[in-house]
């Protein structure tokens, strides 16, 4: 199981992001062999369209979706971060989530993770 980070709530900024990271984290995807961090103070707005649950999974899909690349700046497609972030769900114990926020993220999802290609 991978270490949830430490977050905090706060006053949502003008892009309606709400949560606030207290400390860095880096995940490892073992599907594709990458790395995915993201720097103490990035803010998210939790897990979009859907109940935020406390999840490692959504800080990682949300920075994919922001960046569009893992750490060694190879392109992350659409498909790989909704992958991912059913991964962790799984990882997690949360099945059911893993399986339909993979097809919400992949339909609704995506930001520059999806420019890369729905694929």
């Amino acid at each position: 199981m991978n270490k949830i980070p430490d977050y905090k709530v706060t006053d949502k900024d003008e892009e309606g992001r709400g949560y606030v990271l207290l400390e860095s984290f880096v995940y490892y995807s073992p599907r594709y062999g990458k790395f995915i961090s993201a720097e103490k103070g990035y803010r998210s707005d939790g897990a979009t369209g859907a109940f935020d649950v406390r999840s490692l999974g959504w800080w990682v899909h949300d920075v994919l979706c922001d960046r569009g690349t893992f750490d060694d700046g190879s392109a992350c497609t659409n498909r790989m971060a909704s992958f991912i972030l059913s991964d962790i769900l799984a990882d997690e114990g949360r099945w059911a989530r893993a399986k339909y926020w993979l097809v919400a993220t992949w339909l609704f999802g995506g930001g520059k993770a999806r420019d890369n290609g729905m694929w």
